[in-house]
């Protein structure tokens, strides 16, 4: 991972939550809330929450008492978050780094995470950090994309990318976003976070779109790959794009589109 990876800043927030947001987060929002909202936490802990499609999935599972503290790196995202959320719910939103937590010990029920951790530059830190957090027997939920060839759409549009660019491919969505999901391995770092009791289910679902300019405008223009792209050619990104929409319509067609799109979803136990 380079420290370009981590920045989601300028339009990239806007067009992350409003096009890749329903195209491959929305499902597993839900999923991972519905497992949060089991163990009905009286204090939460949300960690890289993004633009908040999680912290949208949750508010109205939550027992009323609830006070649900949302945190991100990237206050742009965090303020996309904060902006979208429908009113009913008191939420705290505080900018923090994952790895360097600003709450005291065993202060939370329940920390969560959907697909932030693959950015952590130290996994174990960032898992050890979440553990200190966390109460005597609270629970510690996050998920991480499968590799990148059981995620159909950034599959195609990072070969896609990578003809365009044959000296140097823009390797973003297979370096971070898809780059971290050896279960071992995992386990492993989890473990040395001291975690003891963890459980790990592989889930796949169905990314769709109206059409394949969606996902090409999604991965290109509201990721950090727009800046992979601009880099190699700053006036190329309508270029990348259009060679990404027609890899995507080769695949998949000109009309709707339905990729095949896969996650892990861990939970670890104090």
């Amino acid at each position: 991972m380079t420290s370009n990876d981590k920045v989601f800043a300028g339009s990239i927030p806007e067009l992350y939550d409003r096009l890749l947001v329903p195209l491959i987060f929305e499902s597993y929002a839900r999923d991972l809330a519905s497992r949060v909202a089991a163990i009905k936490p009286q204090t939460l802990l949300e960690t890289a929450a993004g633009t908040g499609v999680v912290t949208r999935a949750l508010a109205p599972a939550l027992p009323p008492a609830t006070t649900p503290t949302i945190t991100d790196l990237n206050p742009p995202m965090l303020q996309q978050a904060n902006s979208k959320q429908p009113p009913g719910r008191a939420i705290n939103w505080q900018q923090a780094d994952a790895l360097a937590l600003p709450f005291k010990d065993e202060e939370f029920d329940a920390v969560v995470c959907q697909f932030g951790a693959m950015f952590f530059p130290d996994k174990t830190r960032g898992y050890s950090e979440a553990r200190r957090v966390l109460k005597k027997n609270g629970r510690f939920f996050f998920s991480v994309w499968d590799r990148i060839s059981e995620n159909e759409f950034a599959d195609v549009v990072t070969e896609a990318l990578a003809r365009l660019y044959p000296d140097d491919p823009p390797r973003f969505l297979a370096r971070t976003p898809h780059g971290y999901f050896d279960i071992d391995q995992i386990r492993r770092e989890l473990a040395a976070a001291g975690f003891t009791q963890v459980s790990v289910d592989v889930l796949t679902a169905r990314s769709k779109a109206a059409a394949p300019r969606d996902p090409a405008i999604a991965y290109c223009h509201g990721t950090p790959l727009r800046g992979e792209i601009e880099a190699r050619d700053p006036d190329g990104l309508e270029r990348a794009t259009d060679a990404a929409t027609d890899a995507l319509a080769a695949k998949f067609g000109n009309g709707a589109v339905d990729g095949r799109i896969g996650a892990l979803v861990f939970t670890a136990s104090k």
